[in-house]
């Protein structure tokens, strides 16, 4: 019940920081009229209208199979998790230091995926949903009355963008291990190195630092990225995003050494195990026939993210390894 009180003061305050951001930067502000891509979206807008896009057809798929248990579960992740936590942070950099037509593109951007978030959750939460989309603008020429009868979000070809979905997640993925490192160690104002693996992904990091940075909290010092041709940093704990990049945080100085490789060694272990039990579950047969293809694909998730971390343990072992090897 907590956890749902706390959701619904999520859906208040993002609408609420929308408001307020046109009070404060356009008051004026007129949607455009229709909920289209104009080709002026940055990266983080195009993420957020092909996620929503997606949310859109999931929902649809969920509830003409009355899967509803999934059909709220989709709203909640897009609305919690990528909407408020995600885009509306990301958001704040782009509306107070961008351009005038940057500012307007985000907040038409930002008009477009919560208006449709409160149509989505409507049918959930009836009343909060009601009496926030009326505190919102309406689009040119739209005159519907109340949520009630508005039309529910579907799908549109033109918003599903998986190319940059695929890249925005590499800047979200190097955003957590950021958090993760700094929540892990609990160093303040630590420098950080996001270090890319090929020349790509280089550039892509490079030009979307600042987005990075806005959804890395505060603790960190600094974060450079750094191009595949340079040394790999030494002194640091390790958070591999894929691939392609990962992450460094310093804590040479910072840290007991010997007690890091003990306790890295103990979360490889718990780490391993946890794989194992997981492995069991995903390949028993009870499992495969009686679960939902769905929930089948989340746990398949939980795998890859237990792998992930256990190689994160393991290469931040050897990071430590050396650093005892060089102080001896």
């Amino acid at each position: 019940m907590h956890g749902y009180r706390r959701f619904c003061n999520k859906i208040y305050q993002a609408t609420k920081y929308f408001i307020g951001t046109l009070e404060k930067f356009d008051k004026g502000f007129l949607p455009q009229a229709t909920a289209g891509r104009t080709g002026k979206e940055a990266l983080a807008e195009r993420w957020i209208l092909s996620r929503f896009n997606t949310a859109a057809k999931e929902i649809h798929h969920a509830l003409s199979t009355r899967e509803f248990s999934r059909s709220t579960q989709v709203v909640y992740t897009y609305f919690y998790d990528e909407l408020c936590d995600v885009y509306i942070e990301n958001s704040k950099a782009m509306v107070q230091n961008g351009t005038v037509v940057e500012r307007t593109s985000a907040l038409n951007t930002l008009y477009t995926a919560l208006e449709g978030a409160l149509r989505m959750i409507h049918p959930f939460m009836p009343f909060l949903s009601e009496e926030l989309w009326q505190r919102l603008p309406r689009r040119r020429n739209d005159t519907t009355p109340s949520i009630t009868i508005a039309s529910y979000p579907s799908y549109e070809e033109s918003l599903y963008d998986p190319e940059s979905e695929a890249t925005y997640e590499l800047i979200l993925g190097c955003s957590k291990g950021v958090r993760s490192l700094l929540s892990e160690y609990n160093i303040e104002r630590a420098n950080v190195f996001v270090q890319a693996t090929d020349a790509k992904t280089y550039e892509i990091a490079k030009s979307q630092v600042q987005a990075i940075k806005s959804l890395a909290g505060k603790s960190w010092s600094e974060i450079a990225v750094l191009p595949p041709t340079e040394a790999t940093p030494t002194g640091c704990a390790v958070f591999a995003v894929s691939t392609s990049a990962a992450i460094f945080l310093e804590v040479e100085g910072h840290v007991n050494i010997d007690k890091e490789i003990t306790k890295s060694q103990v979360k490889i272990k718990k780490a391993a195990d946890s794989i194992n039990n997981q492995l069991q579950r995903i390949e028993g047969e009870s499992f495969k026939n009686k679960v939902s293809d769905a929930v089948q694909a989340e746990e398949r998730k939980r795998l890859e993210e237990m792998m992930s971390m256990q190689a994160n343990y393991e290469k931040t072992l050897k990071q430590f390894q050396s650093l005892k090897l060089e102080t001896h």
